[in-house]
């Protein structure tokens, strides 16, 4: 399974067009503001999840796959499924994600 739809927004990314998009699809949209090196590791949601890295670049691990996000890319994360992100950027990384 592919989780990431390279380039699925247009950058500079706008969270309100990434927000109505997302609601379209049913999900919510929030930010992380993460400095350099910052991890969340093994988490495990009980509903699908959406990321979009606003500025920065993130490394995330999802059921074994290694995946690469930049900025306009989204990235799903299935339910059930364990997931980690890390800011592998060397300034501040900004990225939305949402739940459905």
């Amino acid at each position: 399974m592919s989780y990431l739809t390279p380039q699925k927004f247009q950058v500079p990314l706008d969270r309100d067009q990434v927000a109505q998009d997302w609601g379209r699809r049913g999900y919510s949209c929030d930010v992380f503001t993460d400095p350099p090196g910052r991890e969340w590791n093994n988490f495990v949601h009980a509903t699908n999840e959406l990321v979009t890295v606003m500025e920065g670049k993130l490394k995330l691990a999802i059921d074994e796959e290694e995946i690469l996000a930049e900025p306009g890319d989204e990235v799903f994360i299935p339910k059930g499924i364990r997931h980690s992100v890390k800011n592998i950027s060397s300034s501040t990384t900004r990225w939305l994600y949402g739940y459905d």
